[in-house]
């Protein structure tokens, strides 16, 4: 969290984060409790950056790219997906069946928005700004996620400017409890 440069860095720096906590869970045998671990910690990083990106990235997506209305919709909805696999995960231990169909879901639903946004929105967005406008939407995205959620909220909102006001007071509850709970630990 908090890598630095601008939007399009930032962003790709946790897609590549995301992907090597899947892989730590693709490399442990099922039933590990390690990979809950991974998971709870994908689900936080996750969490986090789809905060950043819809209060921040896909307004900027509509504002300056062409067809960007159509082009944030589709990454809210997959987000939306992601975050209901994300609440089922949450409940589920590494032993528990459901738990594998869930943590395989969830790797082949953020992989797709993943490959998505890197070879399609973020060219897009870099052809249609500045970098100074990439550099300081990167610091947005960077502040946004030290104070949004670390856990699904599936019903919450995902559009300006409702997102904003609310995910800072999630993301202190969310904070709290995974600190009283050891949330995404090794213990």
């Amino acid at each position: 969290m908090g890598h630095g440069g601008n939007v399009i860095d930032e962003l790709v720096t946790d897609h590549l984060e995301v992907e090597e906590l899947f892989g730590r869970i693709e490399g442990l045998a099922p039933g590990d409790t390690n990979r809950k671990v991974y998971a709870d910690q994908a689900t936080m990083e996750l969490v986090r950056h789809s905060v950043a990106e819809e209060a921040y990235l896909y307004p900027a997506v509509r504002r300056h790219v062409a067809g960007g209305d159509a082009i944030a919709d589709k990454e809210i909805d997959d987000h939306s997906n992601a975050e209901r696999i994300m609440k089922d995960l949450e409940g589920r231990e590494a032993g528990d069946p459901e738990f594998d169909r869930l943590i395989g879901l969830l790797m082949t639903e953020v992989r797709s928005h993943i490959a998505d946004e890197e070879k399609s929105l973020f060219p897009q967005l870099r052809a249609a700004c500045t970098p100074d406008a990439l550099d300081d939407l990167g610091e947005k995205v960077r502040q946004a996620k030290k104070v949004a959620p670390t856990r699904p909220h599936p019903a919450a909102p995902d559009k300006p400017p409702a997102n904003k006001l609310l995910a800072p007071g999630a993301g202190l509850v969310d904070r709290l409890r995974d600190a009283l709970t050891g949330r995404g630990k090794k213990h």
